[in-house]
């Protein structure tokens, strides 16, 4: 269920809490822009062709097995197509795998908006995102709902029943979420510390001017 619908926000900022000035591209994101993405047909475009036109939100995720990856992008999915267009935003989750799981991933997920995979990882390295995970940061994510070891068993278990045994990526790599375009405008820019640092999504959707979404399930109460 929709929240109402707030203004677009062109701010650039660090985190989901932090702020700055809007500015163009630096030096890691204009060199990331020309770094190749591959779509579920197989299909190459460089990285700048999916903000150069529209404003986009991009989330980069840590790989197709991962489980908290997995329900984060359970929650993309809700976002409706219509808000989208009404705003004039594209919605983007890039992964580090072989693009042969993207349709399987977006099956698993009811994911479908835009997916592509960076498979040599070219943009996480460029964009500074990190890989392995700190003991010292606590952050719980608001679009897990697995603990962490059911989470791990259910994330090993698929990627031994798959046809080959295949963790979709590195997994010790991390991800992050940005809004960019259109040209070289970053808004958002926010680099995960670990598999639970999500930015929450009605964040990223606020300050790309996006209706938020009711993600509790619980019925809206309306007062007459």
């Amino acid at each position: 269920m929709a929240g109402p619908p707030p203004p677009a926000v062109t701010r650039q900022v660090g985190s989901a809490r932090g702020g700055g000035q809007r500015r163009q591209l630096p030096g890691e994101l204009r060199e990331a822009a020309r770094c190749p993405v591959v779509d579920a047909d197989g299909r190459t475009v460089p990285f700048e062709a999916l903000y150069g036109e529209q404003k986009a939100i991009v989330v980069f995720v840590r790989n197709f097995l991962c489980y908290t990856c997995k329900e984060y992008v359970e929650d993309l999915a809700k976002v409706p197509k219509a808000f989208l267009q009404e705003a004039n935003v594209r919605l983007i989750v890039i992964g580090q795998s072989s693009y042969h799981h993207i349709k399987p991933f977006c099956s698993l997920t009811g994911y479908t908006h835009e997916m592509y995979v960076d498979p040599q990882r070219e943009i996480y390295k460029t964009l500074g995102m990190k890989r392995g995970e700190g003991n010292n940061v606590s952050v719980r994510s608001p679009h897990v709902k697995s603990n962490t070891f059911l989470g791990c068993i259910r994330s090993v278990w698929r990627a031994m029943t798959g046809p080959a045994f295949d963790f979709q990526g590195d997994p010790a790599q991390q991800g992050g979420a940005l809004i960019l375009g259109p040209g070289n405008e970053v808004h958002f820019l926010h680099l995960d510390k670990n598999r639970l640092d999500h930015v929450p999504i009605n964040t990223v959707l606020q300050l790309a001017g996006v209706k938020t979404v009711n993600f509790t399930n619980k019925p809206q109460i309306i007062d007459v």
